[in-house]
């Protein structure tokens, strides 16, 4: 089973960039592209619970106009809202 791991980050990064909007497949495919590879187990299983969820919800909590639950806010979640915002001096 030496391949699953790669497998698994395959099929995640294939869901990441085809989400169903533009939007949010240029974010979450451009996160998925900058942070899949140091993944551990428990971050990738983060990872996998975020994309389960709608477009629009995610999009609301990655924006700032909705607070991300308190079941959703983990690590990842916090890297994905740190990776949305603009770069200081951009």
């Amino acid at each position: 089973m030496s391949g699953e791991p790669d497998a698994r980050r395959r099929r995640l990064l294939y869901r990441s960039r085809h989400r169903g909007t533009r939007e949010m497949d240029l974010l979450i495919g451009g996160f998925a592209e900058s942070h899949l590879c140091g993944m551990s187990g428990p971050e990738l299983e983060e990872f996998e619970r975020i994309l389960e969820f709608a477009d629009p919800d995610l999009y609301a909590w990655l924006t700032g106009q909705v607070p991300v639950p308190a079941d959703c806010d983990g690590p990842i979640m916090a890297r994905l809202r740190e990776f949305r915002l603009p770069k200081a001096g951009a």
